[in-house]
């Protein structure tokens, strides 16, 4: 098979300083990342447009979009972390030249994908019980239940869109991906205003939908996207070696045990951080919909910010698992020990711009003063957690390049859900440890929990076998 190297990786010269390697090794990253985070922040952006315009429609509108959002975002999350065994996965057999495998290997990830599919439009569409269970008011458990439903109808355009991330990502096109998330992002920002608002052109008419019409908007958006990256890989010059259709191959049991037992400890990695963060706004539900939602305008910029340094995660893992694949195991212990300098860079800049921003911030969402309120004082307790957020979500992109993800698994779990939650639980409603502090009490517990998983994380690295100095 033609090799086409017009891929971003290339291995080092080992003759240069160890300086000029470094920065060489940062310059890859660089290349790698930041089509990843323009896609990152492109995909965010729709989440970023579905709260902000939702907001304006009324406070109900945006607590029933961010109680939704609280609910499938975690598990979508949980299946991108599986479909995330593909990244590494295809960047190894592109690192050790092995072509023959890439293709067998994307088929087994799009047939992971529509189990995926499958398992996560049951849970969407049947979370009245659960929304029931929260107590929310009648207009809020209404809007939440059919911004869902609505979405719903998008999860199979999204699962197929990071099933293909998986070829393209792990081949080194990171800009495609970022293409097609563009295209989404744009799309949805009018499709959002129709929907939610309302649009009458002569004998065109959309009725004005509220909060359940940006899942309407989200969803148009989703399928676009994907069934345009599906005509662009099946035609471009460039893919022309990895076409789907030519290279098809049958499901392969043996493949798809591999992918689930490097991807589930992903996915359940994903799922704990990220519905640590959304279960917080389920907490705080019976505080009433100005709590909510000054926590999930905090949720949704911090979430906005943390793209940066999950986009350099991403970059890491995509990069080392190359160098391992390529059997360059010093280049590759140089740029994961190297990383933790980046990381605490990009994590005093996440900070300041959370501090010294936070009123601003929280007036770009609402004009409610109340609400702006709430979220300038979250705003605080995000700027001091960031430092530790970023420090263990590289660590995770090194681990990740390295297929070290079941330990990695258990350091989160501890974290958030054996440190975190009951902390948080207990400093919100219980005067055991001291008054209760509302929703300050839970992003307090947050940066406890942070600091435990970013700690481990990095000792595990530096006692990682594959990561010791020979």
């Amino acid at each position: 098979m033609n090799t086409q190297d017009n891929i971003p990786q290339a291995l080092p010269d080992h003759n240069q300083s160890l300086v000029a390697r470094t920065l060489i090794e940062w310059k890859q990253l660089v290349i790698l990342g930041a089509p990843i985070l323009v896609a990152q922040l492109a995909q965010m952006a729709n989440g970023v447009v579905d709260t902000v315009m939702a907001g304006h429609s009324s406070a109900e509108d945006l607590a029933g979009v961010g109680i939704g959002t609280s609910l499938w975002v975690p598990t979508l999350l949980f299946f991108a972390g599986v479909l995330g065994a593909m990244q590494p996965t295809i960047s190894g057999h592109r690192g050790a030249q092995d072509w023959s495998k890439i293709m067998p290997t994307t088929w087994q990830g799009i047939y992971i994908s529509l189990v995926a599919m499958v398992l996560m439009i049951l849970l969407l569409t049947n979370m009245h019980p659960v929304l029931t269970l929260l107590q929310l008011d009648e207009k809020t458990l209404y809007i939440a239940d059919g911004y869902l439903k609505a979405f719903s109808w998008g999860v199979p355009a999204l699962l197929l869109l990071m099933a293909l991330r998986g070829l393209t990502d792990g081949l080194g096109h990171t800009h495609i991906i970022m293409v097609f998330s563009i295209i989404s992002a744009v799309l949805n920002v009018p499709l959002n205003y129709f929907f939610i608002f309302g649009f009458d052109f002569n004998a065109f008419e959309i009725p004005r939908m509220g909060g359940i019409g940006s899942g309407w908007a989200t969803t148009i958006s989703n399928w676009v996207a994907a069934i345009a990256l599906l005509v662009y890989l099946n035609t471009s010059r460039v893919y022309q070696q990895f076409h789907l259709i030519a290279n098809w191959v049958a499901p392969a049991k043996d493949e798809i045990k591999r992918l689930l037992k490097l991807g589930l400890p992903i996915g359940f990695s994903s799922f704990i951080e990220v519905s640590m963060f959304c279960m917080i706004a389920l907490f705080l539900a019976p505080l009433g919909a100005t709590t909510i939602a000054g926590h999930q305008i905090v949720l949704n910029l911090i979430s906005l910010v943390f793209m940066l340094p999950l986009s350099m995660g991403i970059a890491l893992t995509l990069r080392i698992s190359f160098l391992v694949g390529a059997k360059d195991h010093n280049e590759a212990r140089l740029l994961a020990r190297s990383a933790l300098l980046l990381a605490l860079t990009i994590g005093s800049v996440n900070a300041s711009i959370l501090f010294l921003g936070r009123d601003w911030l929280a007036s770009l969402y609402t004009s409610d003063v109340a609400v702006q309120k709430v979220a300038a004082t979250l705003f605080v307790l995000g700027a001091i957690f960031q430092l530790a957020d970023v420090i263990q979500v590289t660590m995770m992109g090194v681990q990740r390049g390295y297929k070290d993800t079941k330990i990695p698994m258990v350091i989160m779990l501890v974290s958030f859900w054996g440190i975190s939650l009951p902390l948080g639980y207990a400093l919100t409603f219980k005067d055991w440890i001291t008054q209760p502090m509302g929703a300050s009490g839970f992003w307090t517990a947050l940066i406890v929990g942070l600091i435990c998983a970013a700690s481990l994380l990095t000792i595990r690295m530096f006692r990682f076998k594959s990561l010791q100095t020979p």
